[in-house]
Parts: C-alpha cells; sequence; structure tokens
C-alpha cells in the first residue's frame, strides 16, 4: 500500500475514534464535548431556519423521486398502453403532490389537451406513471384543464 495512502487511512481511522495526533506521533483524546461545542460554528441560518438538509433528510431525498424525471414522461394505462404525458404536476398548499396535468392530445403542442388528474388515482407515478383502466379516448372526454396564471 502507498505511504502516502496508508498515512491517511489511519488519520482517518483515528478520527473516526475521535483521536487527534499530536507532537511526538502520539494519540491525544478529542476535547470535552462541551469545548467542542463552544469552539463550532453554529450551523448557517436564514432567518430562524437551519440552511441545509438533516441526516435523516438526506435519505429521504435519497429514497425519493426527482420532479425532472417525473415532468413529461409517458402515461400508460394497466394494459401497459400510452394514454398520455405528465405535462405539469401540482403541489397542494400543505407540500403534497396533488395533481398530475396529462397531455392526451396533440403532437409536438399542436391539439394539446391537458386533463387534470388526482395523483391518488395512479397506480404510481414514479417510476412509471400508471392510471389504472383509462383509455386515450376516456382522458380526452374530461373537460379541458387551463392555467389560470
Amino acid at each position: 500500500m502507498d505511504r502516502k495512502l496508508l498515512r491517511t487511512s489511519i488519520a482517518c481511522a483515528m478520527l473516526g475514534l475521535g483521536l487527534t495526533q499530536i507532537a511526538g506521533g502520539q494519540a491525544a483524546p478529542e476535547p470535552a464535548p462541551n469545548e467542542a461545542a463552544s469552539k463550532a460554528a453554529p450551523p448557517p441560518v436564514a432567518g430562524k431556519a437551519t440552511i441545509g438538509v438533516t441526516v435523516a433528510e438526506t435519505q429521504l431525498v435519497a429514497t425519493g423521486y426527482r420532479a425532472s424525471r417525473l415532468l413529461h414522461q409517458d402515461v400508460y394505462n394497466d394494459k401497459g398502453e400510452k394514454v398520455g404525458k405528465v405535462d405539469d404536476l401540482v403541489i397542494s398548499t400543505d407540500g403534497k403532490l396533488s395533481t398530475a396535468i396529462v397531455n392526451v392530445g396533440g403532437f409536438l403542442g399542436v391539439g394539446k389537451h391537458l386533463v387534470a388528474i388526482p395523483v391518488r388515482e395512479f397506480a404510481h407515478i414514479a417510476p412509471k406513471a400508471v392510471l389504472p383502466k383509462a383509455s386515450k379516448d376516456e382522458l380526452k372526454a374530461l373537460p379541458k384543464f387551463e392555467y389560470t396564471a
């Protein structure tokens, strides 16, 4: 093993054990928690809210889906037939995904027919959007959705 890599590995292991290197190559314990806390910089804040995500939130993000991956994906029925394409997603005021705006008509934006479908109607929306028992004709018969702003 390369000496530099070995030294780095040992240093990382020592830090993981709560030890720091002192002169003469001996290891000493980390400062007491209260002493370390007083030296630690406070987390960045905006107003009174901590900026950034916690470890738990990071884990949730890692298991979720990015909206950019959900937008413009094809929508299928339970028979595997393509019945539309996700045009947009609506987030309710409580922060939950509430409605998918689905384009069920047109080609390259010509003859576009948008319909609003509550997310609860989908078997799942990610990684593949599936709207059970839907047909393209039934979706086209729904009232057209128009953006207000």
